[in-house]
């Protein structure tokens, strides 16, 4: 039974006379003086509710698979597709010279293929493996998330922002006149010069590229005066000639479309997103990134591009190049499913759900957006209930990492969807914290409204004024996703 949820109650921050079912308010808590004392004769106080916790990873559901309504054909080309985005790359595939793994699957494995980062760090004993002499940087551990490392800046002092491999293939059983070095992590640490990110779950995927720009543009001028209210304001991410325009999303700067994919919204569909980190991640070149990001000639072991049509094949999944097929696995893999009733039971879910849009979350995740037509039944016309505008938000200065892409700047980042929430381990862009109430505070900073302030800031301060009860029915919630 699907949930209902209340995406147009909020009005304003202080949610004056608002009543969401008997459920406790914002504004109620905030009437309530912190240092009122019991008038004489009263009954002793009751004992303070317990505070509210994470209830940590869900675990039982089973999540991924195919979109229900796939025909036998489409299915087939999903098993195919599924088996290429699973399987390990090595030198004679074109593996690095430079990369973060070798698969996708080691980056997206929980939990389920198309997911995010998994229990175990699989880069610490591939660090090694085949005799490779890479070190570990200090920002990986055996249990913590699988990460990529972005330097902000050149040495000259200009932006840099791109993705330095950690490891390399020197040293390798396969290779063993490749002389490369990896980059000094150690040193841009130092200088703070290094920052993070942490695999975004792909499920669910071919929804959310079949949502229509203008169905992103409707919702986002939805509840203006709501949104207002909060400091809420958010534009896709688009990349225009000539700059970016007010108001809009991370548009591509090739067809003027909303982006969609990544933490920043600045892949434009799953078959860039694939193409890009095919090249960026394994180092393995494309046909839509057919050039080696280090072409050390002792290096090369094999012919470029690495990953190719092959018009020879007898069968369409084996003509198709890697790149297309984890599009196309992506494109087919379902979206989680919610849990009625865990953790918590489905009252304090159903209740968490409506303290959600209450205090503004759902301003920002947006429970529901509907896809458009499609050649593929099982995306044509139906609810993506991803809990994402797919916009870019001004996150402030505790998350900003700087640096830019697209049109989205040092502190924004794409609203991430929610939907598989409760089966992840790691939080925000970087995977600093494990611990959803740590997340959840992490979205606040900055002073006022001023350029340093998150837009979250408001709907922050309205979470911490809910009595604990009320925290963790909205934890609960967060969790049933």
């Amino acid at each position: 039974m699907k949930r209902k949820h209340f995406t147009q109650i909020v009005l304003a921050t202080t949610f004056t006379g608002l009543a969401v079912g008997g459920i406790e308010t914002a504004a109620q808590v905030a009437a309530a003086p912190a240092n009122a004392t019991p008038t004489a004769g009263a009954a002793p106080s009751p004992a303070p509710a317990p505070a509210a916790t994470d209830p940590g990873v869900r675990t039982g559901d089973s999540v991924g698979g195919p979109l229900k309504g796939l025909t036998p054909a489409q299915l087939e080309l999903y098993e195919a597709s599924k088996t290429a985005f699973m399987s390990a790359e090595d030198v004679r595939d074109g593996l690095g010279p430079r990369m973060n793994l070798d698969s996708c699957v080691g980056c997206h494995m929980q939990p389920a293929p198309g997911g995010s980062s998994p229990w175990l760090n699989p880069q610490i004993a591939f660090a090694t493996s085949n005799d490779k002499t890479n070190s570990v940087p200090s920002f990986l551990s055996v249990n913590g998330p699988v990460r990529e490392a972005r330097f902000v800046q050149n040495p000259d002092g200009t932006p840099d922002g791109g993705v330095h491999a950690l490891f390399t293939i020197t040293g390798s059983r396969d290779t063993p006149t490749c002389p490369l070095t990896q980059p000094d992590f150690a040193g841009a640490l130092a200088s703070h010069n290094v920052v993070f990110r942490i695999p975004t779950p792909v499920f669910g995927g071919g929804l959310i590229e079949q949502i229509p720009d203008a169905a992103i543009l409707a919702n986002q001028a939805s509840n203006a005066a709501a949104k207002q209210a909060l400091g809420i304001g958010g534009r896709p991410n688009i990349v225009l000639a000539g700059g970016a325009i007010s108001g809009q999303p991370n548009f591509n700067g090739n067809d003027g479309t909303a982006a969609r994919f990544g933490w920043k919204a600045q892949n434009k569909s799953l078959l860039m997103f694939s193409g890009e980190a095919y090249n960026v991640e394994m180092g393995i070149t494309n046909e839509l990134f057919p050039t080696e990001r280090d072409e050390t000639p002792s290096c090369q072991l094999a012919t470029t591009p690495n990953d190719v049509t092959d018009a020879e094949a007898t069968s369409l999944a084996a003509m198709l190049g890697d790149v297309e097929k984890f599009a196309i696995f992506m494109r087919f893999l379902a979206p989680p499913a919610p849990s009625p009733t865990f953790p918590g039971g489905a009252e304090s879910i159903a209740r968490g759900s409506s303290l959600f849009s209450a205090i503004g979350c759902a301003h920002c995740h947006t429970p529901t957006l509907m896809t458009g037509s499609s050649t593929v039944a099982a995306l044509d016309h139906q609810p993506a209930n991803l809990y994402s505008d797919l916009l870019i938000h001004n996150m402030g200065s505790g998350l900003a990492d700087g640096v830019s892409q697209g049109q989205a700047g040092p502190q924004e980042f794409r609203t991430a969807p929610l939907w598989g929430l409760g089966q992840r381990i790691f939080f925000l862009h970087d995977g600093r914290t494990s611990d959803l109430l740590v997340a959840i505070q992490q979205h606040q900073s900055g002073n006022g409204r001023s350029p340093s302030a998150s837009e979250a800031n408001a709907v922050v301060t309205n979470f911490n004024r809910l009595s604990e009860p009320s925290k963790q029915d909205l934890l609960n919630f967060l969790r049933s996703l």
